[in-house]
């Protein structure tokens, strides 16, 4: 009985002095939140527009076409989101490219420069290699403790090797005549073809090397194994490496017996095709981009004071309902973006990138500019968007989706953002909108369509989304009724 009381009033002491002897709040021993809500309004990514939440008829709803069972009408809800105003083009694309590109050089130099002794402490005011040596996280000049921590893990097994920092100060040298010394030579030789491999004697990059590796967690299989004590968080993180270089050879492979070469060796390259969609990209290269997005945004944040940063939201790829209800503008039971049921407007201008006619792929006039039409891809926002602010929802490429295809999914799946929520593995996806090459019936925003993942054709592009928290204080575009 002593004992217990002993105890008792050792703990009325240490709670009556604030615990643990810090300066007491003012909470007067209640459950006080140091933080308030507040309103939370997320920046605008530039090229996206706010789609709101809300219900909407999915599927073909005023046409009963044979073997379209995979489109049956059906009531669903969707979270607001952001989303791209146009497919992603290939002049963003680029972006990522050269990313990545940069990347690899940058650390293949710094690994090299590491075994030469360079750490980062001994590379400043040095010539050569060694400028590119890994950053040094000093503190007040002094290299901190975490740093040397790093030096001494960094071994590739550890995993610390990712914290090591490249040197983004340093231009890279690209001109071969301008390599300042041998080991350079040697690094910057392994990133282009070898000479038996070159054309024309023409020196170009290796594109096989350009990988980009990223991660995420499967949280189906975190989800399934939610009551294994034995479970650890390593047994979730999925790690991928892609290479993100689009598949030029789709304009000649997707179509037998006709002349695509000038495509095939301009379209990705050539400045004349910046501002048209990407193709010949995988739905892995689709998500890679988006991870990228993503990891950009990040990186750029954390460079921000503290009080300047917020809350990044994830970039991935729209789910088929998502994509559907964008699509249709806030239109109820429209076959297309821009209401319906015609492929053209008053003036016989068509109102979108598709094949008219059997035989005929080019539009007679185009919906803004009435020029001639376009016998492959158009640039974006050629034609008008719809009154969510979107462009080329239906035509010029089709698009994918985050969502697995099955021809039943509108028979199993919820209401409230339904989604065959079933990992990555499943090898075919949704495909959405139809495109250049198709007839007017893929164009529908109800319309399905399917393809492996790991394809690449020169007719799929994608677009990218946000999900936008409940609650969040976001200006939406007013459509039109």
């Amino acid at each position: 009985m002593r004992k217990i009381l002993v105890v008792f009033l050792i703990s009325s002491m240490l709670f009556s002095c604030g615990g643990s002897g810090k300066k007491r709040g003012n909470d007067r021993g209640m459950i006080v939140p140091a933080k308030q809500a507040k309103s939370f309004s997320p920046t605008r990514p530039i090229g996206m527009v706010p789609v709101p939440s809300g219900s909407f008829v999915m599927g073909n709803t005023d046409y009963d076409f044979a073997q379209q069972q995979n489109a049956t009408p059906k009531t669903v809800s969707v979270t607001g989101f952001y989303i791209d105003d146009t497919e992603i083009t290939n002049a963003e694309y680029n972006i990522f490219v050269e990313y990545v590109r940069d990347s690899i050089v940058r650390q293949r130099l710094a690994e090299r420069a590491y075994e030469m002794g360079y750490d980062g402490t001994s590379a400043p005011g040095q010539d050569g290699i060694a400028q590119f040596a890994f950053k040094n996280m000093s503190v007040n000049g002094q290299e901190s403790a975490y740093q040397q921590y790093i030096n001494e893990m960094a071994d590739g097994r550890s995993g610390y090797d990712a914290e090591r920092q490249l040197n983004w100060d340093v231009d890279i040298i690209w001109d071969k005549y301008e390599y300042p010394d041998r080991d350079y030579v040697e690094v910057m030789e392994d990133m282009y073809y070898a000479p038996e491999d070159r054309f024309n004697g023409e020196r170009l990059l290796d594109v096989r090397k350009l990988n980009f590796v990223f991660s995420e967690v499967d949280k189906n299989r975190a989800a399934r194994a939610h009551f294994d004590e034995n479970a650890k968080r390593s047994d979730f993180v999925k790690v991928d490496t892609v290479n993100i270089y689009p598949d030029t050879t789709v304009w000649v492979r997707d179509f037998n017996y006709a002349y695509n070469d000038p495509l095939h060796n301009d379209y990705f390259w050539n400045k004349a095709y910046l501002d048209y969609p990407v193709v010949g990209v995988s739905w892995d290269q689709a998500r890679g981009f988006a991870a990228f997005r993503t990891n950009k945004h990040k990186n750029y944040n954390l460079s921000l004071k503290a009080k300047n940063r917020e809350d990044i939201i994830v970039y991935r790829l729209p789910t088929e309902v998502e994509w559907e209800y964008a699509a249709r503008g806030g239109k109820e039971n429209a076959p297309y973006p821009w209401g319906g049921p015609y492929l053209a407007d008053s003036r016989g201008c068509y109102l979108a990138n598709f094949k008219p006619r059997r035989g005929d792929y080019i539009e007679d006039c185009c919906a803004k500019n009435k020029e001639p039409g376009f016998m492959y891809t158009a640039p974006v926002k050629t034609f008008f968007p719809n009154d969510f602010g979107l462009y080329d929802m239906s035509g010029n490429v089709a698009e994918w989706t985050q969502s697995p295809y099955n021809n039943a999914a509108g028979e199993f799946t919820g209401t409230l953002n339904p989604y065959l929520g079933a990992g990555d593995d499943i090898a075919v996806k949704t495909v959405k909108g139809g495109s250049w090459k198709d007839v007017g019936f893929m164009l529908m925003v109800g319309s399905r369509d399917w393809e492996h993942k790991d394809s690449a054709r020169s007719y799929i592009g994608f677009r990218t989304v946000q999900t936008i928290p409940e609650g969040a204080d976001v200006r939406y575009k007013r459509t039109r009724q």
